[in-house]
């Protein structure tokens, strides 16, 4: 059962000894990425560096985050507790550690950090990448994750702001109108054309750094945007995709009744040249390969990361964890982007792997939630866990990944909450409203159960409530 919250002050790391010997965590949080990889079945994708890692990993084939968008989601990977569906969550909290420091918990690099970590994120990790607010989020006065980072780095070279780096094209174009920038784009040059290849030079450079003294332990986060729009990435990662023939998307069609649809706005305000993916099969495809490139050049980023890791020879004292903040729907439910409870939102990767990781390249289908990553990390750091985290480590998953269970996963956004068992989604509606989806038959999420099996909805709605803590009921 997830914890509940519990009153804990910053002043809690006051003479703490650090132990010895304490792994370093290399974090990649990798940005709208569904599990479009080679590893999860997709087999026409190119990720060679994740499957790599996947192969002396584990990885969980049922991983849910709370929130299907970037700074919710964000909010409970860094603090491992749920948060309201607000992109802005981790400057509200930011707000109130300014004003009532001991009322607040510390998020997970502070609470490492206490523990004698040097804790450095590089690019995307939190909403905003470089972590600051204000215009054009470059306000070196407003910290989006106080009192957590030692160094919070992000190179914007020829893009010249974080904002223009977070939506930016090859070789310094900036996102003004979204409706005069192209939703997909593959330029020739190296993988600094595009920002993320900056990204993965910094972190390089903070790892070699972190990597040369072993005598303080590191927690490294790197944030890589792509594949988030628009779907820019050097011409090489997408020339294996231009012949490829796709599989059929499964369930395009939007779906009837109430539900957490969308128009795909964000995805529709980018230039298009007219074409609409739904009803427009070519170009559907064309988005898909475009989106694939983009994973090829995220998986790139990663590689030369581990690469230095290993290089560096710290990889012999690691736990390196990948993760998806949130899924993407490439149409299905006639969606193109992310922002629904359905299980194409919510559905993202996760891999831990680390030395002498027992049933390494095994993978789980237990149900483990973005919440329950900084419990693992405690636990794999030999830390106590702090009583205010609400997850639980996936440790026992690692461990034993053919048989160990996990709890239903919650999830939520705006006034919608969902709950995934085994078996189910419950979606339900602030006004009341349900849907039930069974994923034990093909149809699963298009067709709706809540009316032809009300004593399982209530079930499952009761389990909601019960799980789901004050602060989002």
């Amino acid at each position: 059962m997830k914890k509940t919250l519990a009153p804990i002050i910053l002043s809690f790391f006051a003479g703490l000894l650090v132990a010895e010997e304490k792994p370093n965590i290399l974090l990649l949080c990798i940005d709208d990425l569904r599990p479009e990889l080679h590893c999860y079945g997709v087999d026409y994708i190119h990720s060679p560096n994740i499957d790599s890692l996947a192969a002396r990993g584990v990885r969980f084939d049922r991983h849910y985050v709370q929130a299907p968008t970037c700074g919710a989601s964000r909010f409970t990977l860094l603090t491992g507790s749920y948060g309201g569906s607000n992109n802005n969550a981790l400057f509200q909290r930011a707000d109130r550690v300014k004003e009532d420091p001991e009322s607040v918990h510390p998020s997970m690099p502070a609470y490492f950090r206490g523990f004698g970590y040097e804790t450095v994120s590089v690019g995307k990790v939190s909403h905003h990448p470089g972590g600051l607010g204000g215009k054009h989020w470059a306000d070196t006065t407003i910290l989006e994750m106080p009192v957590s980072w030692d160094r919070h780095l992000l190179p914007v070279g020829a893009w010249q702001h974080p904002e223009g780096f977070m939506h930016g094209l090859a070789n310094g174009e900036i996102r003004k109108n979204a409706g005069e920038m192209d939703v997909f784009q593959s330029v020739a040059g190296p993988d600094t054309i595009y920002p993320d290849g900056l990204t993965t030079e910094e972190g390089i450079a903070q790892l070699e750094r972190l990597a040369g003294n072993p005598d303080k332990p590191f927690f490294l986060a790197v944030g890589i945007i792509r594949p988030h729009l628009p779907f820019g990435a050097p011409e090489k990662y997408m020339e294996p995709y231009e012949d490829t023939v796709l599989p059929d998307i499964p369930h395009p069609e939007k779906p009837e009744g109430k539900t957490t649809w969308h128009k795909s706005g964000e995805f529709m305000k980018y230039n298009r040249w007219g074409r609409d993916p739904n009803s427009d099969p070519e170009f559907a495809a064309e988005v898909r390969k475009h989106y694939a490139a983009c994973v090829s050049y995220a998986d790139a980023q990663v590689g030369e990361l581990l690469e230095t890791l290993e290089k560096s020879g710290a990889d012999k004292n690691t736990v390196v964890v990948l993760w998806g903040d949130h899924g993407w729907h490439l149409g299905e439910h006639a969606v193109w982007g992310k922002h629904t409870l359905f299980e194409e939102s919510l559905l993202s990767p996760l891999i831990v792997a680390y030395p002498g990781i027992p049933n390494a390249g095994a993978s789980t289908k237990a149900i483990a939630e973005t919440l329950d990553i900084f419990p693992t990390l405690c636990e794999l750091s030999d830390l106590p866990l702090p009583e205010y985290a609400q997850g639980e480590s996936l440790l026992k998953m690692i461990e034993n990944p053919a048989s160990a269970e996990g709890d239903p996963a919650i999830s939520y956004h705006r006034k919608s909450r969902s709950i995934r068992t085994d078996t189910h989604r419950l979606i339900v509606h602030e006004d009341g409203e349900l849907e039930l989806y069974d994923h034990r038959n093909k149809e699963a999420e298009t067709n709706n159960l809540a009316s032809k099996e009300p004593e399982v909805a209530a079930r499952l709605k009761g389990l909601l409530e019960e799980r789901m803590p004050a602060i989002l009921r």
